[in-house]
């Protein structure tokens, strides 16, 4: 298959799954859930851990909380570059039938910027305290679902940001070495 082709393929079946999800969303009681998930992913559900960190473990908590701000800040510039380089319309600009069940915070679709901090961010707090996994891990599973289902974002908006997020966090671990606890 030439790319060309692939890429309409693959629009097709990415289109294909966002409007099952979306249809699906818009019927049920999950919307104002996902709604609530994927508002608290825009940066409050981080800011608050950040500064939880810090309260409750101090000087620890600081440098865990300075390392997801930097991951932060290179996850941002990632974020941009690659927006602004693909320019990929979202879901509900590609296909009318698919309707965007929140307002989007900027106009196009890849990467999913959502999910790309939550799995980064996500990441590296469990790295800093494993015990928040039983959280971190659903809450981010949470974001990146509700992604799709508002109709903001494509599967593979998802999945690249997924796999970005988690490059990032892993780059961040090489730069800066966790504590031996």
């Amino acid at each position: 298959m030439k790319p060309v082709q692939w890429r309409r393929h693959l629009g097709r079946h990415d289109a294909g799954w966002c409007l099952r999800a979306n249809r699906w969303c818009s019927r049920g009681r999950a919307r104002p859930i996902f709604a609530v998930i994927s508002r608290l992913g825009d940066g409050v559900a981080w800011y608050a851990l950040m500064a939880m960190l810090v309260l409750f473990d101090g000087f620890a908590g600081v440098l865990a909380s300075m390392h997801l701000a930097l991951t932060g800040v290179v996850a941002l510039a990632l974020y941009r570059v690659l927006k602004r380089y693909t320019q990929r319309p979202r879901p509900f600009v590609f296909d009318a039938r698919i309707r965007a069940l929140v307002a989007p915070l900027d106009e196009f679709s890849f990467p999913s910027g959502h999910t790309l901090h939550a799995v980064a961010f996500s990441l590296v707090a469990i790295a800093h305290y494993p015990s928040l996994a039983w959280i971190l891990v659903p809450f981010t599973a949470g974001i990146a679902a509700s992604r799709v289902v508002l109709g903001l974002h494509y599967p593979t908006d998802v999945l690249a940001a997924t796999v970005l997020g988690g490059s990032i966090a892993a780059a961040s671990w090489w730069l800066w070495p966790l504590p031996v606890q």
